[in-house]
């Protein structure tokens, strides 16, 4: 569940409460009854710097990783075959 922060537009007080994406917004101050604003703050999460790419793990000489060997593909039925043959 995400961690909302609040912020009473009469008296200031600040504080953060989780809740359900369900739940509906806070209205009342705890401290003074007064109405609250719900504040926005910058996501938790920002990936910096290099490593979070596919190709920022990969040296200039090629692929270090394995690559498994593709599946066979199978036979396409003979109605298919000859009907590609025809145009």
């Amino acid at each position: 569940m995400p961690t909302y922060a609040y912020a009473c537009k009469d008296c200031g007080h600040a504080f953060d409460i989780v809740q359900a994406f369900t739940d509906s917004s806070l209205s009342d101050c705890p401290e003074c009854q007064g109405s609250l604003r719900k504040k926005f703050n910058s996501v938790g999460v920002v990936f910096k710097g290099s490593g979070f790419y596919r190709t920022d793990s990969r040296d200039s000489k090629g692929s270090t990783v394995s690559a498994a060997p593709a599946p066979a593909a199978s036979p396409a039925p003979a109605s298919v075959s000859a009907a590609a043959a025809a145009s």
